[in-house]
């Protein structure tokens, strides 16, 4: 899969390299209060190492075609920003997961819906698929208004569709398409 760098309105979307490991463990401390709730894995103590493990994992899944993880960066400035990606790829039937987190510094500016859009250009010119699915747990307010707001339709809540910290949870199905 082609790993060139996306460009989305003012910002910088790239594979990431370890040199963002300090900065990406930071935007995780910094942002470790309101996303644990959805993504246990952020922590008040996210370390670089672990930052580093999550890189290996991202080129793994660029080399198994199953998944393309972007760092979002300023384009003017190379900031870290938050991380998004998409994920779960299937080939046959053509869609995938696409997912986001912004760091809370960095919230409320538009990133997120930038980021959807651009993501979802790849997926529908390069990679070729058909349906790009935004899964939110139920009570995700945030990322619901993500998701309306780059265009997606809500489709229903899937019920036990998520495990978060080990438990199931509903979660609203949103689509787009090309």
């Amino acid at each position: 899969m082609d790993d060139r760098p996306l460009h989305a309105d003012g910002l910088l979307l790239r594979p990431f390299e370890e040199a963002d490991a300090a900065a990406f463990a930071a935007s995780v401390r910094e942002s470790a209060l309101g996303m644990q709730r959805w993504m246990p894995w952020s922590s008040a103590d996210y370390s670089a190492d672990q930052a580093l493990q999550w890189f290996d994992a991202c080129r793994d899944g660029w080399a198994a075609g199953s998944a393309c993880e972007y760092g979002i960066f300023e384009q003017d400035t190379a900031a870290f920003v938050g991380g998004a990606g998409l994920n779960k790829i299937q080939h046959d039937p053509r869609f995938c997961n696409l997912g986001y987190w912004v760091r809370q510094s960095c919230r409320g500016q538009g990133v997120a819906p930038r980021v959807v859009r651009a993501l979802a250009a790849q997926a529908f010119g390069p990679l070729g698929l058909q349906r790009v699915e935004i899964v939110v747990a139920v009570g995700n307010l945030a990322s619901e208004r993500v998701a309306v707001k780059s265009g997606a339709l809500r489709e229903g809540v899937a019920r036990n569709r998520l495990v978060i910290d080990g438990r199931p949870a509903d979660a609203h199905m949103f689509s787009l398409v090309p």
